[in-house]
C-alpha cells in the first residue's frame, strides 16, 4: 500500500486531532433500476462467450498480508479461521441459490463455472443480477428466504411472531401453511463444523479476549443468539487477528430486507495505523449534536466505546464475496449494541488500495475535469471511506413516531437508505473536521472531487446494489443543487465547493428525517424519482467499459496464497 501518500497528511491530522461498498441488493422489482453499464458486446452464442466476456468487468486482487511476526501457533491459528470463513460459503449459497452442485453440473464450461462461483449462484450480480446461464430466470427477490409462491399478502397476514425475525426461513408444512425455521436449526450441520473450528482456534490464541470471543460466537451460530458475542467483540482491543462470521447483512433479501445472510473476513490487524485511527471515535458524541437535521432527529447519543482500525483482508466469504467488494466494515449492526456500546470501523487497507489503483484512478482520468484530476488522492479516498462508517453510528436508530426500528420501518428501502445516510453525513464529518483544523482545510476539494468520482465508480454496481441506488439518488441530489456540473463538449464533470457543501447539508437532513419518520412512502417516492441512471450519465458509464475499467474486483485467496498448511 502506498503508505507515503498517507504519512504526508494522515500522521499529521492524527497527531492534532465510517459496502458492504459492500453488495446490497435491496430494490424491489417494481422500483425503477439503474442501467445496465456492461460493456457493449456482440450477441455471444454460447454461455462459455456471456461469463468469459462479464468476467472483463472484474480484476483479480491477491488477498496476502505479512504474516512473518506470528508464530506456527498463531499461523495455525489463522488457518482455523480461514477454514470456519468458508463454511459460511457454502451456507451462502444455499440462501442465494440453493443446491450448488446441481447448478454447476448444468454447466458445461469452467469459465461459466468459475463465473457462477464469483457470483454465487447464476446472476451477475455487477449487472443487474442478469443471468448467465441458459433456461434460468430473474433472481427471485427472496432469494431462498422464503416460499418460491410466497406473495407479500401472504406474508403480511400470517400469524408468525418471529416471521420478521433476522435469523429465520419461512417454509410450508405438511398443510401448506407458513411456517418459521430458526437459522440454527436449518443450517445445523454446517454450523456445527463452523462452530467446531472457531473453538479451535481459540485454544489456539495467545490474546484472552479474543478466544473468549471466539467461544461466545461459536454459541452463538449455534443459538442465533448473537448480542453476547456483538458485545465481546466490541470489548476487544488488542488482538493481532479478527474473524467477522455469522449471518450479518439484509442485501440478499430484496422482498423484504429482513434476513441476514451467512458471510465472514477473516482480517490481520495494521497496529500502527489503528493507533491513530483509534482518536477519531471520540468525536462521534459531538457531531451528532451538530447533524443539520431538527433536534428531535439526533436526540439518540451514540455509543462512546466506539473504535477505528486498520486492517489486511487475508479471506471473504459468503454475503461479504459477492458483488462489489467491501473496503470498510461498521459493525455490529444490532442497534442495542450500538446505542450502549457503539460500533467498530475497521478499513482494509489492501483492498481500499486495489480499487483505488485499478478503478478510482481510471475512471476519474476518464469523467473528472482535467484541472480537478489532482484532487483525486488515495488520502481522500482513504478518509471519506473511513468516515463513511463513522457516520453509520449517527443519526437516528428508532423511528419517533413508536413504528420501531428504522431498518423495520423502512423495509426493503433501509439498507439503501442507510448507506446513502453514511455517505453523505461521512462527508459532514470531513468538513466539519477541516473546519476545527483536526482535518487539513487545505485538502478539503480533495475529498469533495474524489468523493464524486466515488459516487461514479458505485453507480457502476447496478439495480440490485444497495450502494449504486445511495450513490444514484445523491448523484440527481447533487446535479439538480448544482454541486456539480457536466461539461457538454468533453463529458467530463467538476466540483462546485460551496453549492456542493449545501447539498450535503440539504441531503443530510432530507435523509435522517425520513429515517427518523419511517417514512417508507417518502424513502420509495425518494427512490423511485432519483435512484435512476438517466441517458447521459449512462453514456459516460459507457465510455468507462469502452476504457476497459473494470467495474470490481475479485479475489485469489486462501490457504495456499497465504502460505499456509491446512489446520
Amino acid at each position: 500500500m502506498r503508505r507515503h501518500l498517507l504519512a504526508l497528511s494522515l500522521i499529521a491530522i492524527l497527531a492534532g486531532c465510517s459496502s458492504h461498498d459492500s453488495s446490497a441488493p435491496t430494490q424491489q422489482a417494481e422500483a425503477p433500476a439503474p442501467a445496465s453499464t456492461a460493456p457493449a458486446m456482440a450477441p455471444p452464442s454460447t454461455d462459455a462467450e456471456i461469463a468469459e466476456q462479464r468476467m472483463a468487468n472484474v480484476a483479480s486482487v491477491k488477498l496476502t498480508a505479512d504474516l512473518s511476526s506470528f508464530d506456527d501457533q498463531q499461523k495455525r491459528m489463522i488457518a482455523l479461521l480461514i477454514e470456519a470463513a468458508d463454511v459460511t460459503n457454502d451456507i451462502y449459497w444455499q440462501q442465494s441459490w440453493g443446491d450448488k452442485a446441481a447448478l454447476m453440473a448444468r454447466i458445461p464450461d469452467d469459465v461459466t463455472r468459475r463465473f457462477a462461483e464469483i457470483n454465487y449462484g447464476p446472476w451477475d450480480r455487477l449487472d443487474n443480477d442478469q443471468p448467465f446461464v441458459a433456461g434460468v430466470g430473474p433472481r427471485p427477490a427472496g432469494a431462498q428466504f422464503y416460499p418460491a409462491d410466497m406473495s407479500k399478502d401472504e406474508f403480511d397476514k400470517a400469524e408468525l411472531k418471529d416471521k420478521t425475525g433476522l435469523y429465520t426461513l419461512l417454509r410450508r408444512d405438511a398443510q401448506g401453511k407458513l411456517v418459521t425455521v430458526p437459522y440454527h436449526e436449518a443450517y445445523k450441520a454446517d454450523l456445527e463444523r463452523a462452530a467446531g473450528l472457531l473453538r479451535q482456534a481459540a485454544d489456539l490464541s495467545a490474546d484472552k479476549e479474543f478466544a473468549g470471543y471466539l467461544k461466545k460466537r461459536a454459541d452463538a451460530l449455534l443459538s442465533d443468539d448473537y448480542r453476547s458475542s456483538d458485545f465481546a467483540w466490541m470489548s476487544m482491543k488488542n488482538n493481532p487477528v479478527d474473524i467477522v462470521i455469522g449471518p450479518i447483512e439484509t442485501y440478499e433479501d430484496q422482498l423484504f430486507g429482513y434476513k441476514a445472510s451467512y458471510e465472514s473476513y477473516v482480517l490481520v490487524k495494521d497496529q500502527a495505523w489503528s493507533t491513530k485511527l483509534a482518536r477519531f471515535a471520540k468525536y462521534l458524541p459531538e457531531l451528532q449534536r451538530e447533524l443539520p437535521v431538527d433536534d428531535k432527529y439526533k436526540a439518540e447519543k451514540p455509543g462512546s466505546d466506539a473504535d477505528l482500525n486498520a486492517y489486511f483482508a487475508v479471506y471473504y466469504a459468503g454475503d461479504a464475496n459477492v458483488g462489489a467488494k467491501t473496503i470498510a466494515i461498521n459493525l455490529p449492526n444490532d442497534e442495542e449494541v450500538q446505542l450502549k456500546k457503539g460500533t467498530r470501523r475497521l478499513q482494509l487497507e489492501n483492498v481500499m488500495q486495489a480499487k483505488f489503483d485499478k478503478i478510482m484512478l481510471p475512471i476519474a482520468k476518464e469523467l473528472i475535469a482535467d484541472d480537478q484530476q489532482s484532487h483525486l488522492t488515495f488520502d481522500a479516498f482513504f478518509e471519506n471511506t473511513m468516515f463513511h462508517e463513522v457516520a453509520h453510528g449517527l443519526g437516528i436508530k428508532n423511528t419517533l413516531d413508536g413504528k420501531g426500528m428504522v431498518r423495520t420501518a423502512l423495509k426493503d428501502q433501509a439498507s439503501s437508505f442507510e448507506e446513502g445516510k453514511a455517505d453523505i453525513l461521512g462527508l459532514y464529518m470531513v468538513t466539519k473536521l477541516a473546519g476545527r483544523g483536526e482535518l487539513d482545510k487545505a485538502k478539503l476539494m480533495d475529498n469533495y472531487v474524489t468523493f464524486l468520482a466515488g459516487i461514479l465508480r458505485s453507480v457502476r454496481f447496478g439495480a440490485s446494489d444497495a450502494h449504486a441506488t445511495a450513490n444514484m439518488v445523491r448523484f440527481n441530489f447533487f446535479q439538480q443543487q448544482g454541486a456539480f456540473t457536466r461539461d457538454a463538449a468533453t463529458g467530463r464533470y467538476r466540483v462546485d465547493f460551496d453549492k456542493m457543501t449545501a447539498a450535503m447539508n440539504a441531503l443530510s437532513a432530507k435523509l435522517l428525517t425520513i429515517q427518523g419518520d419511517g417514512d417508507y412512502a417518502a424513502a420509495k417516492q425518494l427512490t423511485d424519482s432519483m435512484g435512476n441512471v438517466d441517458a447521459t450519465l449512462a453514456g459516460d458509464l459507457k465510455r468507462l467499459d469502452r476504457a476497459k475499467i473494470p467495474v470490481d474486483i475479485t479475489f485469489e485467496q486462501g490457504l495456499e496464497t497465504l502460505g499456509l498448511a491446512k489446520p
